[in-house]
């Protein structure tokens, strides 16, 4: 499953649990529990009534009160099974990718890492980094609006980063352009690909 899809299927879980608990919620409260722009979830919800996962019905003060149907809560529950197995494989497979790049470091004396992407693998990165007894110190991730991430500083460009060894790319969404990137900017050699992420360091 690839990383698109799988943000789809997670929305519209978020999207069904929410009108699960409320059926009186507002879109724009939708969209805010869900983390996404008041027009996209309006299009989840219209893609989840078309599906007939949700009905809608007419309430006071031009409002509108949402249900799930009983092909919804299947699809709930579907949706809820393969995320947890999805999450459980995700943690491994993460894990056991982290522990190779580290290795790698190790051998070329690195133990200084930047990550370079907020992610839940950069979370996981950072949790495997200190049962290997490394140093992460900092995320880079020049997008975000975060300064502080699992912790640890956020840093916008790599000039700003404290002293590092390596970069470590943590990034799920668009992992070879932040690569590209960073090979403009410092060696190749100090750019480590876990292999989770599907691609080759020299692509």
């Amino acid at each position: 499953m690839n990383n698109k899809h799988l943000k789809e299927e997670q929305l519209t879980l978020e999207l069904l649990d929410a009108i699960e608990k409320d059926s009186d919620i507002s879109q724009r409260h939708l969209a805010k529990k869900m983390g996404i722009a008041l027009g996209l979830a309006n299009s989840y919800l219209k893609r989840c009534i078309k599906k007939g996962l949700i009905k809608i019905h007419d309430a006071p003060a031009n409002r509108y009160l949402y249900y799930i149907t009983p092909q919804g809560f299947t699809e709930k529950s579907r949706l809820t099974a393969q995320y947890l197995s999805y999450s459980f494989s995700f943690y491994r497979e993460a894990g056991e990718s982290c522990k190779k790049v580290y290795d790698k470091a190790k051998n070329n004396g690195w133990n200084k890492i930047l990550l370079c992407g907020i992610s839940d693998f950069a979370e996981i990165a950072s949790i495997r980094a200190m049962e290997m007894d490394m140093d992460v110190i900092g995320i880079l991730s020049p997008e975000s609006s975060e300064n502080i991430f699992i912790g640890k500083p956020v840093y916008k460009t790599i000039n700003s980063a404290g002293a590092y060894d390596v970069l470590v790319i943590t990034d799920l969404d668009s992992p070879k352009d932040i690569y590209m990137n960073l090979k403009n900017e410092v060696k190749e050699a100090r750019i480590l690909v876990p292999d989770i992420l599907r691609m080759e360091s020299g692509d």
